[in-house]
């Protein structure tokens, strides 16, 4: 009873993570409302191009989250940004709303404009093969 007790409160201090989704889910669902597959390649090129359309202090995906997406980055805060690949963090790509947030926020800030969805199947799709 008491080791029971101490794993269920080990349990309840744990965060719970709003889990809807997948990096794989995601692909397809952009995919598909894109009409086309995700490709790797376009996904590094976009993240590690420099794009003018933006902030003029977020040219590049890369200037926050840095060059290698296995690693992580550094807003513009100070703050630090865990790594982007799923494979580095698995956490990444599991959650709709959170996806959907930071897209919109990102995108903007450096292309000046949303993602297409395919974009973001490609971004993702590339992240995933790391």
């Amino acid at each position: 009873m008491k080791h029971t007790l101490i794993l269920l409160t080990a349990l309840m201090a744990q965060p719970v993570l709003a889990q809807d989704t997948s990096p794989q889910a995601l692909i397809e669902q952009y995919s598909a409302a894109a009409g086309a597959a995700a490709s790797p390649e376009n996904g590094q090129a976009l993240f590690m191009a420099t794009h003018s359309g933006g902030k003029p202090d977020t040219p590049s995906c890369t200037t926050c989250h840095s060059a290698d997406p296995t690693k992580g980055g550094q807003a513009r805060t100070g703050k630090p940004i865990d790594p982007l690949s799923p494979t580095a963090n698995p956490e990444r790509f599991t959650d709709t709303k959170f996806v959907e947030k930071w897209f919109g926020r990102n995108c903007n800030s450096v292309l000046g404009r949303d993602c297409s969805a395919q974009e973001k199947a490609d971004i993702i799709a590339w992240l995933v093969s790391l």
